[in-house]
C-alpha cells in the first residue's frame, strides 16, 4: 500500500468520478436507499482487479464518501454512515482478489458486491430494523430490500464487464 504511484491515484479519481456520474443514472431508486444504476459500481470494481484488493478496498471506501457527501438522504448514525457508505463501498474492492481474467474479473465483482451486500445487510438489521413491516423478521426484511436492488445492480454490473473483460485485460495487460 506504500506505492500509491501517481498514475494510480490520477487512475483512482477519474474512475470515481465516473462512478460518480454513473450513479446519477437511475433506473430504479428504493424507497430508502440504495438503487439500480447504469454500471455505477463497475469503475470501483475495475480500479480493484487492476490495483488490487487493498487499493480497491481505499478507492472504494473514499467513493462511499463521496456517496455520502454528495446525496445522503438516509443516515441517522456514524454506525450507518460507516455501514451503508464507507464499509458497503470498500467492499467492492474485494473484487480485486481475483486474477485479472475474464471469468476471475466475474468472480472478483460477485465477490465485491456480495461484500457490499453484507454490510447493508449489518447495516438493515442493527439500524433500520424498525422500518420492517410488523411481524417480518429483520433479517428477512433486510436480506429482501437489499437484494431488490443489489442483485439487479450486480446482473448490470456482470453483463457490461463480461463484455469489455477481454479488451480491458488485453489493454491494460491485466493478469500479466
Amino acid at each position: 500500500m506504500r506505492n500509491f504511484s501517481t498514475k494510480m491515484i490520477v487512475e483512482a479519481g477519474v474512475l470515481i468520478a465516473l462512478a460518480q456520474i454513473l450513479s446519477y443514472v437511475k433506473i430504479y431508486e428504493s424507497a430508502y436507499g440504495g438503487s439500480v444504476t447504469a454500471g455505477s459500481m463497475i469503475p470501483i470494481l475495475f480500479f480493484a482487479v487492476r490495483w488490487g484488493w487493498q487499493r480497491g478496498i481505499v478507492v472504494g471506501a473514499v467513493y462511499g464518501a463521496l456517496q455520502f457527501i454528495l446525496g445522503a438522504k438516509y443516515s441517522f448514525s456514524p454506525l450507518s454512515i460507516f455501514l451503508d457508505y464507507i464499509a458497503a463501498f470498500g467492499a467492492l474492492g474485494l473484487a480485486g482478489v481475483m486474477k485479472a481474467t475474464r471469468p476471475g474479473i466475474l468472480v472478483g465483482t460477485v465477490i465485491g458486491v456480495a461484500g457490499r451486500f453484507i454490510a447493508h445487510l449489518i447495516s438493515g438489521v442493527v439500524i433500520w430494523a424498525s422500518y420492517a413491516p410488523k411481524g417480518m423478521n429483520p433479517w428477512v426484511y433486510s436480506i429482501v430490500y437489499n437484494a431488490s436492488y443489489l442483485v439487479p445492480e450486480l446482473i448490470i454490473s456482470l453483463f457490461l464487464l463480461g463484455l469489455v473483460a477481454k479488451p480491458l485485460i488485453e489493454k491494460y495487460k491485466l493478469g500479466v
